[in-house]
């Protein structure tokens, strides 16, 4: 699957977060600079996470709707989608 500039864009940001946290924790900051700085990171993990299964779901069901398929059944697709987002919870 052929996944969006900006997806891989916010990847990148999240991985400049974990190097700043890294940093912090180098130059011994305060615990809530860090807390805060790892929630931030969960977050935008989250939200990416979302974005990926939603593109996923997307491509899926728009391809099952032009092969017309029966044997796919869309309910379950959504089930498994969300399924994925549980696991990341």
């Amino acid at each position: 699957m052929e996944y969006p500039k900006e997806i891989k864009n916010r990847l990148k940001r999240i991985e400049g977060q974990i190097r700043g946290v890294l940093r912090l924790m180098e130059e011994q900051k305060e615990c809530n600079d860090i807390i805060h700085q790892l929630s931030a990171i969960k977050s935008a993990v989250d939200r990416t996470t979302v974005h990926v299964v939603g593109l996923d779901m997307k491509k899926c069901l728009v391809e099952d709707l032009q092969k017309n398929k029966d044997d796919r059944d869309t309910d379950k697709l959504i089930e498994d989608m969300l399924r994925l987002l549980l696991k990341t919870k």
